[in-house]
């Protein structure tokens, strides 16, 4: 079945926002668990997309990459970004320790959601053959695990910069950790140069195969 832009559109919509916001509330739900309560207490470790929408990260970016592959006929990754849980690293019972495990929470947050889309997938296509769920439940993986291998890169302020100045040595993480204020242009820059696609391809092509022998989609 051929669906219309609108009917894309809605199907696409609530993994994509799912997979960005609830990202962000399980950083803030780890962080609380290690000993930061800043993003509970600002209502951020909630399921509710509201608390965490970016009007340009969870709706105009993804919808854009979206209308771009429709009208293209193309592919291509679709991402987005809510807005970022707030962390007080310095409340944490051990900071450089507990970072580790308060970042990966997100893309372990991503990962979980793509093994239960695959499921839903699966259920799509044996059990009450929904063309719709399933396009909605493809999006849901694509979503996920583009968004996981994304952050999970080790570039600050992503989540695996965060990881490896946890992991690095103190000294070589102090000066990692003032790389920050570039990492942002670095991504860019790898996004327009196409290099960004290159890297991330080979990695998602392998947690696609993962999530393919674990789930059997």
């Amino acid at each position: 079945m051929d669906f219309s832009l609108l009917e894309t559109i809605a199907l696409y919509a609530v993994p994509v926002v799912f997979a960005i916001t609830l990202h962000e509330a399980a950083h803030g739900y780890v962080a609380r668990k290690f000993g930061d309560s800043t993003a509970w207490m600002l209502g951020r470790v909630t399921a509710n997309p509201l608390k965490h929408i970016d009007p340009v990260g969870t709706v105009l970016v993804p919808l854009g990459l979206l209308l771009l592959a429709k009208l293209s006929g193309g592919g291509g990754f679709l991402f987005g970004w809510a807005k970022p849980v707030p962390v007080n690293f310095g409340n944490l019972r051990n900071p450089k320790r507990d970072m580790l495990w308060v970042a990966a929470a997100g893309p372990g947050a991503n990962l979980a959601m793509a093994i239960g889309w695959a499921l839903l997938f699966r259920v799509g296509g044996d059990v009450v053959a929904s063309e719709g769920l399933q396009v909605m439940a493809r999006a849901g993986i694509m979503i996920n695990v583009v968004l996981m291998v994304l952050n999970l890169l080790p570039i600050l302020p992503l989540d695996g910069g965060r990881i490896a100045v946890s992991l690095l040595p103190h000294r070589m993480a102090i000066s990692y950790a003032r790389l920050e204020p570039y990492g942002f242009m670095v991504i860019i820059l790898l996004l327009a140069t196409g290099i960004l696609d290159h890297v991330m391809a080979p990695f998602i092509a392998l947690a696609l195969a993962g999530l393919q022998a674990l789930t059997g989609i």
